[in-house]
């Protein structure tokens, strides 16, 4: 605290905080997500298979959800794998 000037607000130690970019909605307003459409599907999953959150993908959170399903259920008919390629 600063004893010349009291009535001064007192500076933010973590400097400015940082600003993010919305990001754009990839399927807008698509409503039905399939399960079946493999390439669309892992444009949501990262190298090692896990999904992708929705901060990264830009999706809305109902779309989240569709989305996880739909991950889900093409990984359980084996349409995509469960985990990433092993690069060992």
């Amino acid at each position: 605290m600063n004893p010349i000037f009291p009535l001064q607000p007192e500076t933010n130690a973590k400097g400015k905080q940082r600003v993010f970019k919305k990001r754009t909605n990839p399927i807008k307003g698509q409503k039905v997500i399939d399960y079946l459409d493999v390439k669309f599907i892992t444009r949501f999953i990262n190298d090692q298979g896990k999904i992708l959150p929705a901060r990264i993908t830009g999706l809305s959170a109902y779309q989240q959800r569709k989305m996880n399903r739909a991950v889900k259920y093409a990984r359980h008919l084996a349409l995509i794998t469960f985990v990433g390629q092993d690069l060992s």
